[in-house]
């Protein structure tokens, strides 16, 4: 997620955009007649509230699929510790990767944590020991088996 959304552009929503987000983090096809309803404002502003999030930025919307579903069976978080100065590549090269889902750069013991997505252990081990060792910049790894999913939320 590219940008940050600064407490000052936060206090640029009302209660009806704020009401807008919940609703949709709730559910993302409720209708736009739905919410206008339950808010006693006409549809139309809540399209028009709805197109000014989407542009700048506060809303996005995409597809979420089922990761089982589509054939993953092995995922895992994995810390890696880069060598000094090539942070910023070692994280744009892992980026770029079809089996990293989730990157993001830390502070404490790693570096850069990713979570990836693999069918079996066999293309797992692939891509540990083809894909990610072969990494300029990566000094260390350490992997978490995902055993069971308890929480997932998307905001």
């Amino acid at each position: 997620m590219e940008s940050i959304i600064s407490i000052n552009q936060l206090e640029n929503l009302d209660s009806i955009d704020l009401y807008l987000i919940e609703a949709l983090q709730k559910d993302g096809r409720e209708a736009f007649a739905q919410i206008a309803d339950q808010l006693k404002v006409s549809p139309g502003m809540i399209r028009q509230r709805y197109n000014r999030l989407v542009e700048l930025g506060y809303l996005k919307v995409v597809a979420v699929t089922n990761p089982l579903m589509m054939g993953v069976r092995k995922m895992a978080m994995i810390g890696i510790r880069t060598d000094g100065g090539k942070l910023m590549q070692v994280a744009e090269k892992l980026s770029e990767l079809k089996e990293v889902v989730y990157l993001v750069i830390l502070s404490g013991r790693y570096d850069i944590m990713i979570e990836v997505f693999c069918r079996d252990h066999a293309e797992l081990l692939s891509f540990m020991t083809e894909k990610l060792s072969t990494v300029d910049g990566v000094r260390d790894t350490e992997s978490f088996m995902h055993l069971k999913i308890v929480k997932e939320i998307y905001f």
